[in-house]
């Protein structure tokens, strides 16, 4: 399963290997205050447009945002989602995902 992306291209999540030190790079890169705001701005993406079924996904490369059906996560890896302040954070070159939660 994946789930599209811009353009009509999917991204197979069965191929990313779930990590925790994404996260650790963002903040490295972007500095706290400026990840932070990345990560709250996917967790506001999730309330205008999402529901209970979704997560949202941000992208460490870019910054860029996406909603997921949680039910993905579950299916390919075996991840539990959808719970209420969880966000994906995805590394597409590297191939690699962290979950965040509770921030």
């Amino acid at each position: 399963m994946s789930f599209p992306a811009p353009g009509g291209a999917g991204l197979d999540l069965a191929r990313f290997t779930p990590v925790n030190d994404l996260w650790p790079q963002l903040v490295e890169r972007l500095g706290f205050e400026r990840s932070s705001r990345a990560v709250r701005q996917a967790l506001d993406l999730q309330a205008m447009r999402g529901d209970a079924t979704t997560l949202p996904v941000l992208l460490l490369e870019t910054c860029g945002m996406a909603l997921i059906q949680a039910q993905a996560l579950r299916g390919q890896l075996g991840l539990a989602g959808a719970a209420e302040l969880q966000v994906l954070l995805v590394s597409q070159p590297s191939l690699r995902l962290q979950l965040l939660q509770s921030f």
